[in-house]
């Protein structure tokens, strides 16, 4: 089964190899019929600690590694 690829941007870098990251989703609202947007916050594992607050960045769905870290920050290898 492929893996989940959310893009967000980084709020906090302040745990050892933790990140936290925003995603943003916009989607149509049913009944108000207006672009509403909704976010919410990952836990995501950083091994080198080399993601900085205010960058953008991907996440991807990986096994638990804690509680609350199920995604780890992606970089595509070409």
């Amino acid at each position: 089964m492929p893996k989940r690829i959310l893009q967000g941007t980084v709020v906090s870098d302040k745990n050892d190899k933790t990140v936290v990251v925003k995603v943003e989703r916009r989607f149509k609202d049913p009944v108000l019929k207006k672009i509403v947007r909704r976010s919410k916050r990952y836990h995501a594992h950083d091994e080198s600690n080399a993601v900085a607050v205010g960058t953008t960045v991907k996440i991807r769905e990986c096994k638990p590694i804690s509680k609350l870290k199920k995604w780890e920050v992606y970089t595509e290898e070409a």
